[in-house]
């Protein structure tokens, strides 16, 4: 039963199918169009069973989807399956940013003392 419930959530929530780094590293390699599952695995140095797996976990959280294409199945990114992620790292934008001005306002005071030197 625990067993059961990992999967759940790894199938139901984006951020715990990107936790894996295969499935991140299939996610870039589809940023370049759609791959079948044997170009994938073979990419990645996996089974296409293996391979298999991560799409299905990818494609049942709507990050991927699949097309049939004569004898094999081609896999394309779905990036709007990313908004999540990209709404939750971008509430960190902000702290970034205020970041990076202190850094910059620094770096000025550095070079204003230099210079009245």
């Amino acid at each position: 039963m625990l067993a059961l419930m990992a999967r759940a959530a790894t199938t139901s929530d984006v951020f715990n199918a990107i936790a894996e780094p295969q499935r991140r590293q299939i996610l870039v390699l589809l940023r370049g169009g759609e791959r079948p599952v044997n170009e994938l695995a073979e990419e990645l140095g996996l089974t296409q069973p293996g391979a298999s797996k991560h799409l299905r976990v990818l494609r049942e959280v709507g990050l991927v989807s699949d097309r049939k294409a004569g004898k094999q199945r081609l896999y394309c990114l779905n990036a709007r399956g990313l908004r999540p992620v990209h709404e939750w790292a971008g509430g960190f934008a902000r702290f970034w940013n205020e970041s990076f001005d202190r850094l910059d306002a620094y770096v000025q005071d550095l070079k204003k003392a230099k210079q009245e030197k």
